[in-house]
């Protein structure tokens, strides 16, 4: 029996903006993060332990809380294990490798705005997976509207040439298209699958294998305090709830509702980054690039009236 929190439309919306601002609150603290722990942008291995520790907290925890609800988390078979190592490798290690060391070389502001191409990627993976799910016109647009927000976030100050680094904004969008391609490897996975089960495995493998890389890249968490400990498990239980969250609303609620709660990410994104790591907002290119991406994302994922809501 489906619990009517996961489908009333009050708290489905709730629910989803909050995991939204969860989402959009980690651009400040891996930031912070690498602040308080004294990680420099070079170190690489450092980047990729705390990422490591972050997920694989997350996932013990989630699995822990699954298993609170009596629900089975070794009863897989050979082939669902497989596509769980496959799906924490993919979404939780590669994407990670990608966005914390991106993180660590731009801005949270920017950051915020460059990562949310992951809806543009999504859509057009799905015109060639799917044969319900095509390109549209209205998506085409939504996409060039969108991936022109990104091209005027790069813009060099007064306008002219390209501000963008490989391991920078290169790594931040990459992780945006590896995020999308393991979010329709994972919305497979799930039809046989509990989401928590799935996302707690991911999480925890995936995270298992970044602290693994890290350690044996030589990477070290230097001045580990109280305050570091208490932003990394307000990171951890910020992962476990919304990605859980968000899978049991997915399971329950049509996938393009949802899909428009994703121009949130951004916008909490700046504004918390403005907010606690006193980041500039004031260059015209920000606010520019921010009204495109998230007008982008209102016309990939409205759903248009044929005979009904078609997503």
């Amino acid at each position: 029996m489906t619990h009517p929190l996961l489908t009333r439309r009050a708290s489905v919306f709730a629910l989803a903006t909050l995991c939204c601002l969860l989402w959009g609150s980690a651009y400040p603290a891996v930031k912070a993060g690498y602040a308080m722990l004294d990680i420099a942008p070079s170190d690489m291995a450092s980047q990729l332990l705390f990422a490591g520790w972050r997920f694989l907290l997350a996932g013990v925890i989630l699995l822990g809380v699954t298993v609170a609800m009596r629900k089975p988390i070794l009863k897989v078979t050979g082939s669902q294990a497989r596509q769980l190592v496959l799906l924490g490798l993919f979404q939780t290690t590669l994407q990670y490798v990608f966005f914390y060391i991106g993180l660590a070389h731009v801005t949270g502001v920017k950051a915020s705005i460059l990562n949310a191409t992951g809806t543009f990627f999504s859509v057009v993976l799905a015109h060639f997976i799917y044969t319900n799910d095509r390109l549209s016109h209205r998506k085409v647009w939504g996409c060039i509207v969108g991936f022109l927000g990104v091209l005027v976030v790069n813009l060099g100050r007064g306008g002219f040439g390209l501000d963008v680094t490989l391991l920078g904004e290169g790594f931040i969008i990459g992780a945006a298209f590896v995020l999308a391609a393991g979010s329709i490897y994972g919305k497979r996975i799930s039809q046989g699958l509990d989401p928590m089960v799935m996302t707690g495995w991911q999480l925890a493998l995936g995270g298992a294998v970044l602290v693994a890389i890290g350690l044996i890249g030589g990477g070290h968490l230097g001045a580990f305090d109280a305050r570091s400990g208490a932003l990394l498990l307000y990171m951890a239980l910020l992962s476990a709830f919304a990605f859980a969250t968000w899978s049991l609303l997915l399971k329950h609620n049509p996938v393009g509702m949802l899909a428009a709660f994703n121009f949130l990410v951004p916008v909490f994104g700046v504004a918390l980054s403005s907010l606690f790591l006193g980041e500039s907002v004031m260059r015209w290119t920000y606010g520019a690039s921010l009204v495109l991406v998230c007008v982008g994302i209102w016309l990939v994922t409205r759903p248009q009236k044929v005979l009904g809501f078609r997503g």
